[in-house]
């Protein structure tokens, strides 16, 4: 089977030819080693070096140049919004103190979706509405401080989040 060696990043693409694509959750998307299939039927071994989070726009390269598109799939969450700044930054602590992976937007927050989690977020003043859309949860106190999309020097898979903008 071909392997997948390594990650070119979307901000790094140059040519090569895009042959597939995969489309991965945000649990799916932090792998090191894994046999995949892209949507056109392209069968490979993603082989990285360590465990790294695979972002939305990033490409595999496959052991004979050929490249397979990442694209982060659309998920079930709540989107989280509060009537003032300082309400959101009380439900972001409120949503942290039980560890619950986040995305942090201007003036939103996702989380996976939780009945549990939605009626606290309400009955503390917020709204809490479903949305189906990629999740990019923050990245967390150990995942090495330096954005998204690095490994930090563990191999297992998990639904811990990593940075995103």
């Amino acid at each position: 089977m071909i392997r997948a060696t390594r990650v070119i990043r979307r901000d790094h693409l140059g040519s090569g030819e895009i042959v597939d694509r995969i489309v991965l959750d945000s649990g799916d998307r932090h792998r090191r080693r894994m046999a995949m299939r892209g949507v056109g039927g392209t069968a490979f071994l993603l082989d990285l070096g360590e465990a790294t989070v695979l972002e939305d726009g990033d490409a595999l390269a496959l052991e004979d140049g050929r490249l397979v598109w990442v694209e982060a799939a659309p998920e079930a969450l709540l989107e989280i919004r509060a009537p003032s700044p300082l309400a959101l930054k009380r439900l972001i602590w409120h949503i942290g103190n039980r560890h619950i992976p986040a995305e942090i937007g201007e003036e939103t927050v996702w989380i996976a979706h939780d009945h549990v989690l939605a009626e606290m977020v309400r009955g503390l003043g917020g709204s809490a509405e479903p949305v189906t859309r990629p999740f990019r949860p923050e990245g967390g106190a150990y995942a090495g401080g330096h954005g998204h999309g690095h490994g930090h020097g563990h191999d297992h898979s998990h639904d811990h989040p990593h940075a995103h903008d």
